[in-house]
């Protein structure tokens, strides 16, 4: 058997019509095309998932000592329940300028962290910051006073703030009356 001589008309892998060959043409670049897709999409995802893992890896790193921060934040209320209560008499004592020394020690190294108080006194009353422990007759949505400091974490609360909040009777002179309203 002999093989035929090829002809420039009949093409490469059997003799097939010319419509044919045009149509698996264009469906090979129909496929190359959305294979070109898919891969641009598996890239853009890739890229996205790289974005969201640095920004998630920022954030812990961030709020890491979070959990550390809020275990501490009692002691410095205790130093400030301390020095409001200690009697003139002992003011110039070394011991008291050691621990007012160490109190303001822990006070830098949680501002070093990150750490800052929540204004309270006088500002308008926002529970993503503050949480009212009563309400007495003063400015209507004022915070009167504040009965325990609150503290952020960069931009976020650790501690809201437990604040006395203005109910809206009478006036700001009669804030004597700070029983709470439960």
């Amino acid at each position: 058997m002999m093989d035929e001589p090829r002809t420039e008309d009949a093409p490469v892998g059997g003799p097939t019509n010319g419509a044919s060959i045009e149509e698996r043409l264009a469906k090979a670049e129909g496929d190359a095309q959305k294979y070109l897709d898919n891969w641009r999409r598996a890239e853009a995802d890739f890229q996205n998932f790289k974005r969201r893992s640095e920004q998630e890896r920022d954030e812990l790193r961030r709020f890491s000592s979070g959990a550390l921060i809020i275990n501490l934040l009692p002691l410095v209320d205790d130093f400030e329940r301390a020095f409001a209560s200690i009697d003139s008499n002992l003011a110039g004592l070394t011991w008291l300028d050691g621990l007012r020394l160490m109190y303001r020690k822990l006070l830098a190294l949680l501002e070093a962290s990150g750490v800052r108080p929540i204004e309270a006194d006088g500002q308008a009353f926002d529970p993503r910051y503050h949480e009212a422990v009563a309400h007495v007759d003063g400015e209507e949505g004022k915070v009167l006073s504040e009965v325990q400091r609150g503290y952020m974490l960069h931009d976020r609360v650790l501690r809201p703030a437990m604040v006395v909040v203005g109910r809206g009777r009478g006036s700001d002179e009669s804030r004597t009356d700070t029983t709470r309203d439960v």
